[in-house]
């Protein structure tokens, strides 16, 4: 009797482990994002879930607004009737990828419009060591040397990317207006911006949307989050070393 049940717990044992296998066997190996796959991350070097305040951020927004920027349930919001600008306060340099999620909020707030899902990155001031000095209004940015992506911009009617080149001027790299480049509502995007090797890529929720090859490439600079005119909900701010 004895024996017979120690037979039995060992193929229930035997049974067991074979069905959890099994099961662990078939399930879908997880996909490999699309950063995965062209790039190689090496560490990270900064993250921000915005449960602790915003000591990592400056703000500048334009003179006269009406604006709330400030952490609610663990994201960052940005609610402005004018422009602002939330800056990363450290200095990125070399081969990076900037990662976060963004949402364009449309619910009937006063401010709620569907527009200008945009960023600036590699961002410096060739004639200031000290970038932070603006109010916030866009025009005043026209002398930075940065990289610039504004999605859904002008009531969500273009999507562009621009290099400025520290002197006034705003080169046009990309310019697209078809609607599978433009704003939904209330969508939770997911943000990936990659410097490295003298070319810049974005991606919004794994596509390309922008790439360029800069010979005369931007290696260092701050990122910022930029709007005008709407509310906006940011979290899960990344920052990686590339390979």
């Amino acid at each position: 009797m004895q024996q017979n049940r120690h037979y039995r717990i060992s193929i229930f044992l035997l049974g067991l482990i074979i069905v959890v296998f099994g099961i662990s066997g078939c399930q879908p190996k997880k996909k490999n994002s699309v950063i995965d796959e062209k790039f190689r991350i090496d560490e990270l070097l900064f993250e921000d879930k915005f449960d602790s305040g915003m000591n990592n951020w400056l703000v500048e927004v334009a003179p006269d607004s009406t604006v709330h920027i400030g952490i609610q349930n663990e994201k960052l919001v940005i609610d402005t009737d004018r422009g602002a600008t939330v800056w990363l306060n450290r200095e990125l340099s070399g081969n990076v990828l900037i990662r976060y999620k963004r949402r364009v909020v449309m619910e009937d707030g006063p401010n709620d419009r569907l527009s200008d899902m945009n960023q600036f990155w590699m961002a410096s001031d060739p004639r200031n060591p000290d970038l932070f000095t603006r109010s916030g209004a866009f025009a005043e940015y026209d002398s930075l040397l940065m990289y610039y992506a504004g999605i859904g911009g002008n009531y969500n009617e273009t999507t562009r990317f621009r290099k400025y080149t520290g002197d006034g001027n705003r080169v046009l790299v990309h310019d697209l207006t078809d609607e599978a480049h433009l704003l939904k509502p209330n969508h939770t995007y997911l943000i990936e911006i990659v410097v490295k090797d003298g070319q810049t890529n974005v991606f919004v929720d794994e596509e390309e949307f922008f790439s360029f090859m800069d010979d005369n490439p931007l290696t260092r600079g701050y990122f910022g989050i930029r709007t005008t005119w709407s509310r906006h909900e940011i979290d899960d701010v990344e920052v990686y070393r590339l390979k």
